[in-house]
């Protein structure tokens, strides 16, 4: 008997299969493409010298941890997860740090004929705040009322 959840229309989830490359197949691309955020969010190498906010960095973390416990829980059974090894992790620390590094290196490349940030003119003091005050003035000088009333 093959268990089947229809979701969506055309795509399927066939648990009757279930592998246990399913598991650690979705734990290793749930790690790798979200924590990969913090290495292209920067143009800094290596991207741990800029910090990232703080709710950005809870829920990259909490997405991880959530999709690294689901195999366990008893979920797992219908999704087609099955627990996973102590071991995996250790191998997935590991493969999550090769990911970045050659992401590094592959920005590294990248960046290396793009220039940086066109220099900026100088401004005076208070040109933005003009500037953006500009859209309710007028473009000609307003009459005073003393002006009005003496022509």
């Amino acid at each position: 008997m093959v268990a089947t959840a229809r979701l969506g229309g055309a795509a399927r989830l066939d648990v009757a299969h279930a592998s246990p490359g399913r598991s650690d197949w979705f734990v290793e691309s749930l790690a790798t493409q979200t924590l990969v955020i913090f290495a292209i969010r920067t143009r800094r190498v290596p991207f741990l010298r800029s910090h990232p906010s703080l709710p950005l960095l809870l829920a990259a973390l909490g997405v991880v941890g959530v999709g690294a416990l689901l195999p366990s829980t008893p979920v797992a059974g219908a999704l087609g997860f099955q627990p996973l090894p102590a071991l995996f992790f250790l191998a997935l620390a590991v493969m999550v740090i090769v990911y970045l590094v050659l992401i590094e290196f592959g920005k590294r490349w990248c960046y290396r004929t793009v220039p940086a940030a066109l220099p900026t003119r100088p401004r005076p003091p208070g040109h933005r705040v003009h500037r953006r005050a500009s859209r309710f003035g007028t473009p000609e000088p307003v009459a005073s009322a003393e002006s009005a009333k003496h022509p």
